[in-house]
């Protein structure tokens, strides 16, 4: 398939590296790519209708996210489950999202917050009948609304790809800890009233963080009772 001539760095072949890479990395997340998965690059090309040279540019980009790895005399693989690796990706979650909740908090307009709070009272409608993939993805989007001022685009670019990486490891935290569920929400109330007020951005961003580290504490007590696990390591 050599219809394409142009270079990797112009912008038709930029945009289909992209399309590519949306589309592979949907598959990953949604897990119809599942841990181990080959990706042949010429089956890939030819299923978006496109030469290999954008979809290595994808997949090289999904490696250095860590969501595929590449083995000799093999190629390119969906990235096996590491517990370690979840571990470590939700503490610097962490501290990511809630650097850019704090660069958000003072840009957020009253749509925001009310968006943010319609999103949270979805997610106590659902505890009744708990769900833990749909919780998980409320929660993600609760806090995309609370980061999405940040003007910082290459820290929303990492929240972004930890996310990503996320959702490859493991379907949902909440799975393993449904009763973290309630607690979340209310901390989720609990950081919307300090943007509210306009508290320091330094009380901000420790809540924020806070409310990811009990998340993963609590993973961590339900999983590894026995372990100690120190975010700072990351």
């Amino acid at each position: 398939m050599a219809r394409e001539t142009m270079t990797a760095a112009s912008p038709t072949a930029q945009s289909k590296s992209q399309r590519a890479y949306r589309w592979i990395k949907e598959r990953i997340v949604g897990h119809e790519f599942s841990p181990g998965y080959r990706l042949v690059l010429g089956t890939l090309a030819g299923e978006l209708d496109m030469s290999v040279v954008p979809v290595r540019e994808a997949i090289r980009q999904l490696e250095a996210e860590g969501l595929v790895t590449f083995e000799r005399n093999v190629g390119a693989r969906v990235s096996m489950v590491d517990d370690s690796a979840y571990r470590y990706s939700m503490a610097a979650l962490g501290i990511l999202e809630a650097t850019a909740t704090a660069l958000s908090a003072r840009h957020l307009t009253a749509g925001d917050i009310r968006r943010a709070r319609s999103v949270n009272d979805r997610m106590i409608e659902t505890l009744d009948h708990f769900d833990p993939r749909s919780f998980t993805a409320l929660n993600q989007e609760f806090h995309s609304i609370l980061s999405s001022r940040c003007a910082n685009p290459r820290v929303l670019e990492l929240v972004g790809a930890e996310w990503g990486r996320l959702g490859h490891l493991r379907d949902s935290t909440f799975s393993f800890v449904p009763g973290r569920a309630q607690e979340s929400v209310r901390e989720h109330e609990q950081i919307l009233a300090l943007i509210e007020q306009g508290a320091p951005l330094g009380e901000i961003e420790h809540a924020a963080r806070r409310h990811r580290s009990a998340t993963l504490d609590a993973y961590l007590a339900h999983e590894h009772p026995d372990e100690a696990f120190d975010p700072a390591g990351i």
